[in-house]
């Protein structure tokens, strides 16, 4: 089998390219070693930036999403027993989020391409890129024990951290940045409407908690705990303490509470890796970086990945020019590294870390002070949150 470009993994970056690809007219084939169902099964993050909505738009599937999510014009800062809200709108001018999960943005995209008998092969196996530094790339898998072969022109890498792709990189041909974090954020999603029309990121000497929602009547919560804590160990009502005590007292008492159906704890670290192009094949979203949920980057870098990614191929196509994949790496990692330090340091603002002094405690509230009290740190926030350019 010949394709122009192989997608390996059906996550929201290897749908949404090839979507956008197929809607260019340029063949592509997804491989994807999970069943279909277990895709959309996974429970991940739900706070689009405009871009992300904006290439919903341009692939034809942002219709559910305008419908049914939740634009958002800011967000609140708790500490210190109060609130400060972010105005993100009018700090940036007129842009907003979009509250709406990423399982319904996988939905989308994994319906239309079903729709276009676009070809997705679920459940294979031993995915493995080759000879990807040559002019000749394939990809090789199993499928219910039959052995295959796609050669193709390109090869997109967008199978997650633990992927095949990344994997099949020479180690002397990249380098790697890691920052693990000394806690994790034990999370919960509830059919329970959320305690606020807008997010609340907030900061408490128990730790940090934060109050999210994927619809009006679903809430997705938040606790700072360490990673030694078991799941076993939190039963609903525990969590619902634990977070109340967390906010300021009437959020707590609004909070509305009830049985959990997804309980996780995720532990927080920063990595990247370094170039994210590889001759023919190409590092997208979490092959190449991962960020702290902090700052809701995760979904919205591979989505920016992806714009890069798109026009490149696309020029290539086109134009016959190999302009736009030689920078792919250099356009995206420039994006990505401004995105890492936005993570890390709202992560470093609002938790509460084991070795902290009195000294650095200090600090962390001096920043607070100065951020709700400074129109231009104020801007500096808000401008990173909704996403820089592309």
């Amino acid at each position: 089998m010949r394709t122009q470009v192989v997608i390996i993994g059906s996550g929201p970056s290897g749908l949404l390219l090839g979507q956008l690809l197929t809607n260019a007219g340029i063949d592509n084939v997804i491989l994807e070693r999970s069943s279909k169902e277990h895709v959309l099964s996974r429970v991940r993050a739900g706070v689009l930036e405009q871009g992300t909505v904006g290439l919903m738009d341009e692939a034809g599937v942002g219709a559910r999403m305008h419908a049914e999510g939740l634009p958002h014009d800011g967000f609140s800062l708790a500490f210190d027993g109060r609130d400060h809200r972010i105005d993100l709108f009018e700090l940036t001018g007129g842009k907003r989020v979009m509250v709406y999960g990423q399982t319904e943005l996988t939905h989308d995209l994994m319906d239309r391409r079903t729709a276009l008998g676009t070809p997705t092969a679920y459940e294979a196996v031993n995915v493995t890129p080759q000879d990807f530094e040559s002019q000749s790339p394939y990809v090789t898998y199993e499928k219910d024990g039959v052995s295959h072969r796609i050669d193709c022109d390109f090869i997109a890498g967008c199978d997650g951290f633990h992927g095949a792709s990344r994997k099949a990189v020479p180690a002397a041909a990249i380098r790697t940045f890691e920052k693990v974090y000394p806690f994790g954020w034990l999370g919960i999603l509830a059919d329970v409407p959320p305690v606020n029309d807008e997010l609340i990121y907030a900061n408490h000497p128990r730790g940090f908690a934060l109050c999210s929602m994927r619809s009006h009547t679903r809430s997705r919560y938040y606790i700072q705990c360490s990673l030694d804590e078991k799941i076993e160990d939190w039963s609903d009502d525990r969590f619902w303490d634990e977070i109340r005590r967390r906010l300021p007292a009437h959020h707590a008492e609004a909070m509305v509470t009830g049985p959990s159906f997804e309980k996780s704890i995720a532990p927080l670290r920063s990595f990247v890796a370094e170039p994210m192009r590889f001759g023919r094949m190409f590092l997208v979203g979490d092959a190449a970086h991962i960020v702290p949920p902090t700052g809701a980057k995760g979904l919205n870098l591979a989505a920016s990945d992806v714009h890069y990614l798109f026009a490149g191929l696309l020029e290539h196509y086109q134009d016959r020019s190999n302009a736009g994949i030689d920078a792919y790496s250099s356009r995206a990692l420039a994006r990505v590294w401004k995105a890492v330090r936005f993570s890390w340091w709202m992560t470093t603002m609002l938790h509460r870390f084991p070795e902290t002094s009195d000294f650095d405690q200090k600090i962390q509230e001096a920043e607070l002070d100065y951020l709700t009290h400074s129109r231009a740190a104020e801007t500096v926030l808000a401008e990173n949150y909704v996403g820089l350019p592309y």
